[in-house]
C-alpha cells in the first residue's frame, strides 16, 4: 500500500501501512536517518487506547530528527489509523504488532520506549527479541495492569457482567466514553503478567516514574525495578509528575534518559 497522508496540528504527515495475512493492517511513520551509521532505531510504544500522534511520540520523532537518527511511531491493531477492532485486541496481540515492527520494518538494533502499557509490551517484546533491542526506556510502565484492573478496580457487577457477557465498561478519565473491557483481554493479560515471574533482559532500561500518577501508582515502578533484572537499570522518579509525562520539563528528563540508554546500550553520544 502506497503511503497516504494526514494531517496533524495542520503539519501533513505521511503514513505508511504494513500489510499482513489474516491480520490487521498496522499504520506507522518511519523517519530514516539521512546519513546512517550505525545508530539504533527508536520505536515508540504507546499505551492503551492512545496512537501515535501523541505529544511523547512526536517529540521523540524531533529528537530523533534533530540528531539524525531513525524512528518509528506506530498505532496497534485497533488503536488510531491502523485496522482492526480495539474490543477484540489483547496484550498478545499488541504485543505481536511491536515484534512485527520491530522484525519488518526497523532495520539493526532498536531502543523501545514505552508509554503506560506500552511499557508492558516493551519489556515482554525485548525479552523475544534480545538480539535487537539495545536498549529501553519506560514511561510510568504499566506492566500486569490487567489483572491489577480486575482485582482492584472491578467491582461484583463488573465481575459478573464480564462472565455474563464478556466484556464490561470502565470510566475513562481522558474521554466521556467509557473503556470496553473484555474477557479475552483479561484472560490473555493474565498470561503476560511477568512481576511474579521475574525477568532477565541483556540491554540496560531506565523507568521514569511520576509521584503523583493516580493510573499507575509510583510503587508500580519500584515493583517493576526488582522484578527485572539487567546489566544496567535505573528509576528516575518525578515529585511533581503525572500519568502523562508530557510537560516540557518532563519531556527534557527522558530526553536525557534517551542519551543514557543510547550510551550504555549501544556507546552512543549524543550532542546538545
Amino acid at each position: 500500500m502506497l503511503p497516504t497522508t494526514k494531517r496533524y496540528k495542520g503539519v501533513p504527515v505521511d503514513i505508511q501501512y504494513l500489510k499482513r495475512k489474516d491480520k490487521p493492517d498496522l499504520a506507522y511513520r518511519k523517519t530514516d536517518a539521512k546519513a546512517p551509521d550505525g545508530k539504533p532505531t527508536v520505536i515508540f510504544c504507546g499505551g492503551f487506547r492512545s496512537d501515535m500522534e501523541g505529544t511523547k511520540a512526536v517529540f521523540l520523532e524531533t529528537l530523533c530528527t534533530r540528531h539524525d537518527m531513525p524512528f518509528i511511531r506506530f498505532d496497534y491493531s485497533g488503536h488510531g489509523s491502523s485496522g482492526g477492532a480495539f474490543e477484540e485486541g489483547t496484550i498478545g496481540q499488541w504485543k505481536d504488532d511491536t515484534l512485527a515492527i520491530v522484525d519488518k520494518i526497523a532495520s539493526g538494533p532498536v531502543i523501545l520506549v514505552g508509554s503506560s502499557m506500552g511499557g508492558w509490551i516493551s519489556f515482554l517484546a525485548t525479552e523475544e527479541r534480545p538480539d535487537r533491542v539495545a536498549g529501553l526506556v519506560g514511561l510510568a510502565a504499566a506492566p500486569d495492569f490487567t489483572r491489577e484492573m480486575y482485582n482492584e478496580n472491578f467491582t461484583e457487577e463488573m465481575r459478573d457482567e464480564l462472565m455474563r457477557t464478556g466484556r464490561t465498561h470502565m470510566p475513562n478519565d481522558y474521554s466521556d466514553a467509557p473503556y470496553v473491557i473484555t474477557k479475552s483481554l483479561i484472560d490473555d493479560g493474565d498470561s503476560h503478567c511477568f512481576l511474579d515471574r521475574g525477568m532477565t533482559l541483556d540491554c540496560p532500561y531506565i523507568l521514569i516514574q511520576g509521584k503523583k500518577d493516580r493510573d499507575v501508582p509510583w510503587q508500580v515502578a519500584a515493583r517493576l525495578s526488582d522484578a527485572v533484572s539487567a546489566p544496567f537499570k535505573d528509576v528516575v522518579y518525578l515529585d511533581q509528575a503525572d500519568h502523562r509525562l508530557s510537560a516540557p520539563e518532563e519531556l527534557d528528563v527522558l530526553a536525557g534518559v534517551l542519551r543514557t540508554i543510547l550510551d550504555r546500550g549501544c556507546g552512543i553520544a549524543l550532542s546538545d
